[in-house]
């Protein structure tokens, strides 16, 4: 926060002109997602992947539950099939340090963020394949290994804006896109 409110707001506003601080994008929330997908009949899963999720983000998780039946994958309505945790203010800063410094570094072959993971209206979604790669779960106390998605809102108008605030936050971008991107 002091980061945001000393380093980033002036640079921002610098680059793209905004009249005050107020008009400056910044992240709004983080949203941490786990979808059953193959264990969703598999209730025990859903209790671990609750008990994992908890300890990640400090924050018990929402069961979502399905809004319609498909019958070719055996969902019918009102089936959990996923959790989230939504993050705001101070848990949401925290969970934005240990994701820029811990994890991201811990995770297998990592070479940087792909941009691909950037909307038009500036927010970033993230996706990791294993959710051991967070520091607070232990990888021989998990018999199922499951991904999670990170999903950070922010309030930048323009794919731009959002990519400079996630460049100046400190988010590690793949070196050969940042060039074709410029």
């Amino acid at each position: 926060m002091e980061k945001y409110k000393k380093e980033i707001i002036p640079s921002l506003k610098e680059k793209f002109g905004y009249p005050n601080d107020l008009a400056v994008p910044r992240i709004t929330k983080v949203t941490v997602n786990i979808g059953g997908g193959k264990f969703v009949k598999d209730s025990g899963f859903l209790e671990v992947a609750e008990e994992a999720l908890k300890k990640i983000t400090g924050q018990a998780p929402v069961k979502t539950k399905a809004k319609k039946s498909i019958s070719s994958f055996k969902i019918r309505v009102g089936m959990v099939i996923g959790l989230k945790v939504t993050l705001r203010k101070e848990r949401m800063y925290d969970f934005m340090e240990k994701l820029i410094n811990i994890t991201l570094p811990r995770t297998r072959d990592f070479r940087g963020l792909s941009m691909k993971g950037m909307d038009e209206q500036g927010n970033f979604n993230i996706g990791f394949s294993e959710h051991i790669a967070f520091p607070e779960v232990n990888p021989d106390d998990m018999d199922k290994i499951h991904g999670l998605e990170v999903c950070v809102t922010t309030t930048a108008g323009t794919k731009a804006e959002g990519l400079e605030l996630f460049k100046l936050i400190g988010i590690p971008f793949k070196q050969s896109e940042e060039k074709v991107a410029k």
